[in-house]
């Protein structure tokens, strides 16, 4: 499901870059960030909701298999993101 999910916030984040970044990191900086961003020049904001994108599934990937990164990733300042999600997670 994860495979699923990420390509549809993909798409989604190609097209309006910033419901992509809220669907991932809610509201907060990176948000108030990619809408700038995108209000500047589409391009930038489609480029951060990638880059967030792919923090967020690599850092998932790292925390499945047992390797949680070790630093934070640069420019994200949501914690869901730094995490992919598994933070706050109980298993």
């Amino acid at each position: 499901m994860d495979g699923v999910a990420g390509i549809l916030v993909g798409f989604v984040s190609f097209f309006i870059p910033p419901v992509g970044v809220a669907l991932l990191a809610g509201c907060g900086a990176d948000l108030l960030i990619n809408i700038l961003l995108t209000i500047w020049i589409w391009f930038p904001g489609v480029i951060h909701a990638f880059y967030l994108l792919f923090v967020y599934y690599d850092r998932r990937e790292q925390y499945k298999i047992g390797l949680p990164p070790m630093g934070r990733a640069p420019f994200v300042y949501s914690e869901k993101i730094q995490s992919g999600g598994m933070a706050y997670r109980r298993y």
